[in-house]
């Protein structure tokens, strides 16, 4: 890649495509915490205890009723759409990958809604994207991931298409604005760690590109959570259905 730039610009290029796409520059907030602390097994139990609450209070059930796994396996995936989709985003808007330094990137706790993160500092190459790109989530995503492995007995496969379907989200966001990531994400999917997570999709030239896993996130087997629209469940369920009468 080429030498380093500062990628402020890029990242507020990247905001404009919603919440999810955005990582402030400036100065942290207070109650930040360093970002790093998403590897600790007291923080990552803390996150997924929380969401386990809220879940089952959404649902009138009984906290001891939903699967840690399930539940652990959703936060990472909400975790992983905050840590790739600015820089899939800056890549689209501005022809640049942020490449942030973990070290100097924090979080805030919140309950609710994606978590606001802090990059401060951001540098960014201007070389192939796609390979930027894949730095990026060898950086902050992997460790992470297999933090949230060893935990909780998740499976990589799973956690990694958790990163594809992050990754499509990111798309279909964009492409709702007229921005289309499609041939990055179709990058990032074609090399390790990615290969055979997920493939993209286009029925014609006249539609958008949509992504299907070929694994699930686990969501369905917290009582009443049903599967999430890139899920491989229901291209299976469709196969499965017997076809209509002549």
């Amino acid at each position: 890649m080429a030498d380093p730039i500062d990628a402020t610009t890029a990242l507020e290029a990247a905001a404009r495509f919603g919440p999810y796409c955005a990582w402030e520059t400036g100065a942290p907030i207070g109650g930040t915490r360093p970002l790093t602390d998403l590897q600790d097994p007291a923080v990552l139990a803390s996150r997924v205890d929380t969401a386990t609450r809220l879940l089952a209070a959404m649902g009138g059930l009984n906290p001891d009723d939903l699967p840690k796994r399930a539940v652990a396996s959703t936060v990472f995936l909400g975790l992983a759409a905050r840590l790739v989709s600015p820089p899939l985003a800056a890549a689209v808007a501005a022809g640049v990958v942020p490449i942030p330094d973990p070290s100097l990137m924090r979080w805030q706790p919140v309950d609710r809604g994606p978590i606001p993160i802090t990059c401060a500092g951001p540098t960014a190459h201007t070389g192939d994207l796609v390979t930027g790109l894949n730095t990026v989530i060898e950086i902050l995503v992997a460790p992470v991931l297999e933090a949230f492995r060893t935990q909780f007995v998740v499976s990589p496969r799973v956690l990694w298409g958790n990163v594809a379907s992050a990754l499509g989200g990111a798309g279909t966001m964009m492409a709702a604005q007229g921005a289309d990531a499609g041939d990055l994400i179709e990058g990032l999917l074609s090399r390790e760690p990615l290969i055979g997570t997920a493939v993209l999709h286009r029925p014609d030239r006249d539609h958008r590109r949509t992504l299907t896993r070929n694994n699930c996130c686990l969501y369905y087997r917290i009582p009443g959570g049903g599967t999430c629209g890139d899920c491989v469940l229901n291209v299976r369920r469709r196969r499965r259905r017997p076809a209509p009468e002549r």
